[in-house]
């Protein structure tokens, strides 16, 4: 088993910058992809940022030059920096990570961008 716990979010003013961190535990050998997943009220799930055990990395159309994602493979944690936040990029944010062909998910935690 996985467990993933996220930290980070809040409240901002469009413009501004938050980090989210993903934080991997117990059975944490052979973790693959890590990355976010957020879901707005009303709207589908859609991929944010991903970043697999080779550190290759995979974002989101509407997130491309604005977020960040990294990842330290020694402390199993993910990050996501986001800068230029925009109101539509209010969502509950979710980690996963996949292993061996299971994904596993976090509580997700909410981020709110006032106009």
């Amino acid at each position: 088993q996985v467990q993933l716990v996220e930290s980070g979010g809040g409240l901002v003013q469009a413009g501004g910058s938050l980090r989210l961190s993903c934080a991997a535990s117990g059975s944490t050998f052979s973790l693959n992809t890590m990355g976010w997943y957020r879901q707005a009220p009303g709207k589908q799930r859609e991929l944010v940022a991903a970043i697999t055990s080779g550190g290759s990395t995979n974002y989101g159309d509407s997130v491309k030059g604005r977020f960040t994602i990294s990842r330290d493979k020694a402390k199993n944690t993910v990050l996501l920096q986001m800068n230029s936040l925009k109101p539509e990029d209010t969502a509950v944010y979710y980690c996963f990570a996949v292993k061996l062909g299971r994904d596993y998910w976090g509580q997700g935690t909410q981020v709110t961008v006032s106009s």
